[in-house]
């Protein structure tokens, strides 16, 4: 059974359009991402285009019910692909303009072949992150987004930006003024659209209800702490009344706004300063996890609840982010193998079927892990249990992601044995 403060976080999904305000409505929970829309004068501006073809048919048929305008532009607040990948629904395959950032860099736009990279573990880690292959009873949430929506269609329909914002501008919207504003924070290319006669801001995926993704654990660079806490600062600054993120519920009221732009920079910068003090004092990163925890004032808030971003896995990314994988212990300048530590490890605890008991009977189910993973590395069969133990955690875990991981990892064991 899922985590019950996990399916209730699944009402920031219920499927919906909402009314921002005159001339402006959302898109909530039809795709892993929201779409808006801002009626002009004549015709009407897409922000971003959700992840898939047919998520972006019904968000299009939901909004023509609303305005029969036809759609004049197209803005990307960044390049993650759940945000760009029904742009040719929303275009008709009509020359209409695409605006995004100058730093907009997206993998559908093309892979050059010469750079070496890790794409085949990409690709599975992504799958597991958002447990792509899971039932619906399985997948219960994306953290971001709703985990049962529409896939037909999913990466289909980017089309390349053909505007180009190079720095902070003032836009014209078919007689709706608009700022289109640099905002760097979980991509390097965040744009957020600022409407400032309406007090409206669209603010890509700088603030979510769910504590932010400072990293993903499909793998990504680093996402620069510093920067992103800064651009919670630059939104809270324009005091909007009502803000629309590209995932989960829109907020309203300008009080609520600063409570949730400011309280989750705090969180940000704690992790930076309780992360950087252990390092200082020669701690480990195990140890400098262990004691972290939110402040008291934090620890509470809802939106901070670690449903998409995890605190643990904050505080490493911000290690390796600023000093790199050494972590000061000369222990760990050099390494043994797996199957060589499996074997001292073995040795200590009297043979592999001694291990194995000393696996399946801890109570912890971490602990337990690790044990299957020395055993694995010994040939031993202990992948079940391995996978039986992370069904188990994955049913305790609040952050939606480990928890798809968890069981996306332990049907791809349960297959093969």
């Amino acid at each position: 059974m899922p985590h019950p403060d996990l399916l209730g976080h699944s009402a920031q999904f219920e499927k919906k359009i909402i009314k921002l305000a005159d001339g402006l409505w959302s898109a909530v929970g039809f795709a892993a991402s929201n779409v808006h829309m801002i009626e002009g004068k004549n015709s009407i501006t897409i922000v971003d285009t959700s992840e898939s073809t047919k998520a972006a048919e019904n968000i299009l048929n939901e909004f023509q019910k609303i305005c029969s305008k036809p759609i004049g532009r197209i803005i990307y607040t960044h390049s993650h692909r759940d945000h760009i990948s029904g742009a040719t629904i929303f275009a008709a395959n009509l020359d209409v303009p695409i605006i995004a950032s100058h730093k907009f860099k997206s993998d559908l736009i093309g892979v050059d072949a010469r750079i070496i990279a890790p794409n085949k573990s990409l690709g599975r880690r992504t799958q597991a992150q958002f447990g792509i292959g899971l039932t619906s009873d399985e997948r219960v949430s994306l953290g971001c987004g709703p985990g049962e929506r529409p896939m037909e269609g999913l990466g289909a329909g980017f089309l390349p930006p053909n505007i180009q914002i190079t720095e902070d501008c003032d836009f014209d919207l078919d007689n709706l003024a608009a700022r289109l504003i640099l905002a760097p924070g979980e991509t390097e290319d965040h744009m957020v659209v600022w409407l400032p006669e309406k007090r409206v801001i669209f603010s890509g995926d700088n603030w979510y209800h769910a504590f932010p993704n400072l990293y993903a654990i499909r793998g990504t660079n680093y996402r620069d702490f510093t920067t992103w806490a800064n651009s919670l600062e630059l939104l809270a600054d324009l005091n909007p009344a009502v803000m629309a993120p590209g995932h989960t519920l829109p907020v309203f009221g300008d009080k609520k706004i600063q409570e949730v732009l400011h309280s989750t920079r705090e969180a940000i910068l704690h992790i930076m300063t309780h992360t950087a003090a252990g390092m200082d004092a020669g701690k480990s990163m195990d140890d400098i996890i262990a004691s972290l925890i939110l402040p008291a004032n934090l620890k509470n808030k809802p939106w901070l609840g670690e449903y998409y971003g995890k605190v643990s896995w904050s505080a490493r990314a911000f290690a390796c982010g600023t000093l790199g994988w050494y972590d000061g212990n000369p222990t760990h300048l050099g390494t043994l193998s797996s199957k060589d530590r499996a074997v001292q490890i073995s040795e200590l605890a009297g043979g592999n079927e001694v291990l194995f008991k000393k696996a399946e009977t801890s109570t912890n189910l971490q602990w337990r892990l690790e044990l299957c993973d020395h055993l694995i590395a010994l040939n031993y069969p202990a992948k079940k249990l391995k996978a039986e133990t992370m069904i188990k955690l994955a049913d305790q875990e609040i952050n939606a992601t480990a928890r798809n991981t968890y069981l996306w990892e332990a049907k791809k064991i349960l297959e093969e044995i």
